[in-house]
């Protein structure tokens, strides 16, 4: 019985993902952070109402700032429920926040929301250290995909069917 609640606290739950984001960019390295939401919004963003699509992470003040992402108004919220597009606060260790400061303005690298999730009760963002894509990267990508999706299919049905 406490092995069943432990393997619950530790799972992870994907709330959001960025799907463009691995379309657009390399993803070099994944960090996790913690976000700095309200209560509506945990609550908002826990029942799967919001959206990654055109977030990026900035730096001001010496602190992580991911922009662009949209959590809806929680509905039953009312005074509580704080503006849908604001900047929120990612919370990173000051030594993590350097490096990846260091590596956004030295090399060419962009900070990319991933996804939002749970660890626990808590609401996580994966980060990724991106670069980004030519048009002629994501062609082979697609290429790639599809020429996988084939082979998929004729090990499904033994070979039998050729196009």
């Amino acid at each position: 019985m406490v092995n069943q609640m432990s393997d619950k606290k530790n799972e992870n739950r994907t709330l959001a993902e960025n799907r463009k984001a691995r379309h657009d960019y390399f993803v070099e390295e994944v960090f996790e952070a913690g976000i700095a939401l309200c209560g509506t919004e945990v609550k908002s963003v826990r029942a799967g109402a919001c959206n990654l699509k055109d977030s990026y992470c900035d730096l001001k003040d010496g602190e992580l700032y991911a922009v662009g992402i949209h959590i809806s108004p929680y509905e039953h919220g009312n005074i509580f429920n704080r503006e849908p597009m604001r900047d929120r606060k990612l919370l990173l260790h000051k030594r993590e926040i350097m490096k990846l400061v260091g590596l956004v303005t030295r090399e060419g690298y962009t900070l990319i929301p991933l996804s939002l999730y749970l660890k626990g009760s808590n609401v996580k963002a994966a980060i990724g250290l991106c670069k980004g894509k030519h048009s002629y990267d994501k062609r082979e990508d697609i290429a790639k995909r599809d020429a996988d999706r084939l082979i998929e299919r004729h090990m499904k049905d033994g070979g039998k069917n050729y196009d």
